[in-house]
């Protein structure tokens, strides 16, 4: 539970660690103060880093009990499902029948990271296959990396840490977790079950508070930190994998997420799912929907039908079953959203729907149609309640220009055409191409991530796994 005033401590080498300096979370929506949190300094980097990599020499953590750890994580998830969602609620904002969703989704998340854990192998390699090898074994293991550290955004706060932890466990990584400040009470939460009921020992996981120019900085700085997993913007991703040349950068970076609506696709069908897919949690995903191009013929009855859609959404208290949108992080990103709608419509596009602020931090789901290339609310990664839409002729017009962009982590198309579908998949520059269905769309075990200047890594446990292992090679001569 959050307290209503006061410190909640971290977890650094199994001790609930303070500090004198603490950092202040409020509620987003209404700005009530949900506790503080420790701001670490570089010293609580240096004495994690250093605690796990002793885990490491001693190895005393074998593949089944880690496996054993994260299926008794999903288990507990699942029993807490409404405790964490609440948590979650009140720290981002997410509406509360969202926020279960994400509960539900770490569970996921754990469970497929126990299943990777139990089937994490190398390969058989035939060094028999030419003369020199005559006689000789080969073959690899997967070992761990060594030390992750691990930065976590504010829009996920639960379930983007259990992408991180969940397959660090499993490929048997020491983690140093540096969640968002603005939402680092989940993560607290989800470390503290793992240390003190799943059985995880202490050197294992460490959570460091703080600000990115102290801890975060001490992070991927750090000598002794093997990998750093990031989630989060592109200018502060692709910062630091220039200043962490010699270290393993896993990034999961920003979209502008495109949609590409052709004649013959269902395009009420896809109104429905925009109406969630571009407004759920304010917008504040990097796959949030974001551009639609429609085929001109059928681009008023879309933009007609996806307006009185967006109309209806409830804005209110996270807390209240009936909310559809809430508040976003902070009162700034709200008056940057509304800066760069009231840009867009100065600049010819069209105001569907919304576009006023409602109270602290909240803005009304806005629609936007004629929107153009350069336009921010087109060329940039929103993160706010916006959705803008053009109209196209051909559907190369609309293959080009969804890929006009320097992001690319999921597209969408919807047709009724396989050969249509498939040529879009071909020729979408994207990470992921989902085909009658909006680009928003997840799930846990799949491959996600982006090309460009959305990342360089695939996650899901299964594959995040292998990011966290390196490839050893064994050569035996009997």
């Amino acid at each position: 539970m959050i307290p209503v005033d006061g410190v909640v401590p971290v977890p650094i080498c199994g001790e609930p660690v303070t500090t004198g300096e603490t950092i202040e979370v409020r509620a987003p929506y209404d700005g009530t103060v949900l506790g503080r949190a420790p701001a670490c300094g570089p010293e609580h980097v240096d004495r994690a880093v250093a605690a796990g990599r002793a885990a490491l020499e001693a190895d005393d953590l074998p593949t089944w009990r880690r496996a054993e750890i994260l299926d008794e994580a999903a288990r507990l998830l699942a029993e807490r499902h409404d405790t964490f969602a609440r948590t979650i609620a009140l720290e981002s904002a997410k509406p509360i029948r969202t926020a279960r969703g994400e509960a539900d989704r770490a569970v996921s998340t754990f469970q497929f990271a126990a299943a990777a854990a139990r089937t994490l192998v190398g390969e058989m390699v035939p060094l028999d296959a030419s003369a020199p090898g005559e006689g000789r074994i080969g073959f690899t293991l997967r070992v761990p990396i060594g030390v992750i550290g691990a930065i976590s955004p504010f829009n996920f706060p639960l379930n983007l840490v259990a992408h991180k932890l969940a397959p660090a466990i499993a490929a048997g990584c020491p983690v140093v977790l540096k969640p968002a400040s603005q939402t680092p009470f989940s993560a607290i939460a989800l470390a503290r079950l793992l240390l003190e009921e799943c059985g995880l020992p202490p050197a294992w996981l460490h959570v460091v508070t703080g600000g990115g120019s102290t801890v975060g900085n001490a992070l991927v700085e750090h000598e002794g930190v093997a990998m750093v997993s990031f989630t989060g913007s592109a200018e502060v991703g692709w910062s630091i994998r220039a200043r962490a040349p010699r270290k393993k950068v896993g990034l999961e970076l920003g979209n502008n997420a495109p949609v590409i609506i052709e004649a013959d696709g269902d395009w009420k069908m896809a109104a429905d799912k925009i109406q969630v897919a571009g407004y759920a949690h304010a917008g504040q995903s990097c796959i949030s929907t974001q551009r639609v191009y429609v085929q001109r013929s059928i681009a008023a009855d879309f933009q007609a039908a996806l307006a009185e859609r967006v109309g209806g959404l409830v804005v209110g208290d996270p807390l209240d079953e009936a909310t559809d949108v809430s508040a976003l992080i902070s009162p700034e990103d709200r008056e940057r959203v509304r800066s760069w709608v009231g840009d867009a419509v100065a600049g010819g596009a069209r105001l569907l729907a919304g576009g006023q602020p409602e109270g602290r931090a909240a803005m009304e789901p806005t629609l936007l149609a004629e929107v153009t290339a350069d336009m921010a609310v087109s060329r940039e990664e929103v993160f706010g309640p916006v959705v803008g839409v053009a109209a196209y002729d051909t559907l190369d017009e609309a293959l080009a220009l969804a890929n006009d962009t320097a992001f690319g982590l999921q597209a969408a198309v919807f047709t009724a055409d396989l050969h249509r579908a498939l040529h879009a998949a071909r020729h979408l520059d994207y990470g992921g191409v989902l085909v009658n269905e909006v680009p928003t769309w997840r799930a846990d075990q799949m491959p996600y991530g982006g090309v460009r200047d959305s990342g360089n890594t695939r996650e899901g446990p299964a594959y995040s796994v292998r990011e966290m292992t390196e490839s050893r090679l064994v050569v035996i001569n009997p």
